[in-house]
């Protein structure tokens, strides 16, 4: 499991940047792709908004990898 922390001022992260800070995908365009293509699980269902807002205690599923959001 990847964990994934919001910076300190922030109350959340969105999906996009949280695939990249990863190192999931390897930029914006294809977090989006992977995102726009249903391949990525928040919370256990597929999420298409690459801007979602993902806050403590988010999971997320990409290609067999789980990335966790911790405050």
């Amino acid at each position: 499991m990847i964990e994934i922390n919001i910076r300190e001022n922030d109350e959340f992260i969105k999906l996009g940047q949280a695939l990249k800070k990863a190192g999931l995908v390897e930029s914006g365009v294809e977090a989006k792709s992977v995102i726009l293509d249903g391949l990525v699980k928040v919370n256990g269902e597929v999420d298409t908004r690459r801007g979602k807002k993902l806050y403590d205690g988010d999971i997320v599923t990409f290609e067999g990898e789980t990335i966790k959001i911790i405050k």
